[in-house]
C-alpha cells in the first residue's frame, strides 16, 4: 500500500512542479528556460502513473485526482505561503474519500 501512495504523491509533486514552471514563465515573466524542467517534470509525472498496479488507466487517473488535490493544497501552503481554509480542507477530505472508493471499492470480475 505504501508504494502506490508514494507513487501518487511523487506524481503529484512532479505534475504540480511542471505546471508551476509553465505558470512562472507565462504569468510571472520567468525565462523560457523554465519550460525545460517543467517538461521533464511532466514526463516524470506521466511515467510515475504507469507504475500504479491497476488494470485500467482511467481508474488509476481518477483515484490519483484525490491525491493531486491534497498535494496542490500542500503546495499552496508550502510554496505559495497561503494557508488552506476550512473549505479547502473539507473539499480535499471529500475528494480523498472519493479516491479511496475508486481505488479500493470491491469490483466484479471482468468477463
Amino acid at each position: 500500500m505504501r508504494f502506490w501512495l508514494l507513487t501518487y504523491v511523487g506524481a503529484a509533486i512532479a505534475e504540480i512542479a511542471g505546471c508551476f514552471a509553465f505558470w512562472a514563465w507565462a504569468r510571472h515573466g520567468q525565462s523560457i528556460l523554465w519550460l525545460i524542467p517543467g517538461l521533464v517534470c511532466l514526463a516524470l509525472f506521466a511515467w510515475l502513473l504507469t507504475l500504479i498496479d491497476a488494470p485500467h488507466a482511467g481508474r488509476t487517473y481518477a483515484a490519483y485526482g484525490g491525491i493531486y488535490i491534497a498535494s496542490t493544497l500542500a503546495w499552496l501552503w508550502a510554496v505559495e505561503g497561503v494557508r488552506p481554509d476550512r473549505w479547502d480542507l473539507i473539499g480535499v477530505c471529500i475528494c480523498l474519500v472519493g479516491a479511496g472508493v475508486i481505488l479500493f471499492g470491491p469490483r466484479s470480475p471482468v468477463i
